[in-house]
């Protein structure tokens, strides 16, 4: 049995999978998540049209309600019972989409690091999104599956994320590369941010690469290995030496 799967994986590959129904031992699910300023409502869209055998992925539900900020991390225990009861067992494979409509993808990458940091690696990004999916004329669908539950045993690695006292400790001893991956307006602070209570600009010594930048604009999907290595090189990030990434859920540092 395969015990970590590929980061990416092409329409393809998924079409192919699913000609004779989704297989037991793979999880479609669709995080299609968007920012309070687009007016979209991904529950909604899921509902709507999605690719066949999915089930919506709810980070909503799927996060650490009793947090001050939004769509912090659940603990284990509730990790756990979320995905279990989305059918999900430490022997799925889990392949996740989102609508994201520029860039291929947009959000489903959180759910492939949410899934790493509670110890599960057999966990993948349709490469391209649904955009790609739709483009090809792939079977789409209305109808909502419901899977029977099952139970899946969380390990938190901790050194996956970063808390608030980690960055503030770097900005002085440098024990590891920050890179931001927002856009460059926003990196700036002449882009308004997309939510409230948030100021404008960017933790110091911060590097940006824009998640946009290293996405081909018109196929949605991922650059070459070659293309983001260099990418990341123009952008004075050293690939061999420890990197920490953030986005637009933080507060400037006092």
């Amino acid at each position: 049995m395969l015990t970590k799967a590929s980061a990416l994986v092409i329409t393809e590959w998924l079409h192919n999978v699913l000609k004779s129904g989704v297989p037991k031992d793979i999880r479609i699910l669709d995080f299609s998540f968007h920012l309070p300023s687009s007016n979209r409502n991904g529950r909604k869209e899921y509902e709507e049209k999605h690719i066949p055998g999915a089930s919506y992925f709810d980070i909503e539900e799927c996060c650490d309600k009793s947090s001050p900020y939004g769509l912090m991390l659940p603990d284990v225990k509730h990790f756990e019972r979320y995905v279990g009861n989305l059918g999900i067992d430490n022997s799925t494979h889990i392949v996740v989409y989102d609508n994201g409509v520029n860039y291929g993808f947009f959000s489903a990458p959180r759910i492939w690091w949410m899934f790493r940091v509670f110890g599960h690696e057999m966990v993948s990004v349709l490469d391209g999104g649904f955009m790609k999916w739709c483009s090809e004329g792939l079977p789409t669908t209305s109808e909502v599956v419901h899977v029977p539950k099952t139970t899946f045993q969380g390990l938190y690695r901790p050194h996956l994320v970063k808390s608030y006292e980690d960055i503030a400790k770097n900005l002085k001893d440098n024990s590891f590369q920050l890179m931001d991956a927002r856009g460059e307006g926003q990196f700036m602070g002449i882009k308004p941010e997309v939510r409230e209570g948030i100021e404008p600009g960017h933790i110091p010594a911060l590097k940006n690469l824009g998640y946009q930048d290293i996405v081909d604009k018109e196929s949605g999907v991922m650059l070459d290995v070659k293309e983001i290595k260099k990418l990341f090189n123009e952008t004075g990030i050293d690939l061999s030496k420890p990197l920490v990434s953030t986005c637009g859920s933080f507060t400037l540092l006092p």
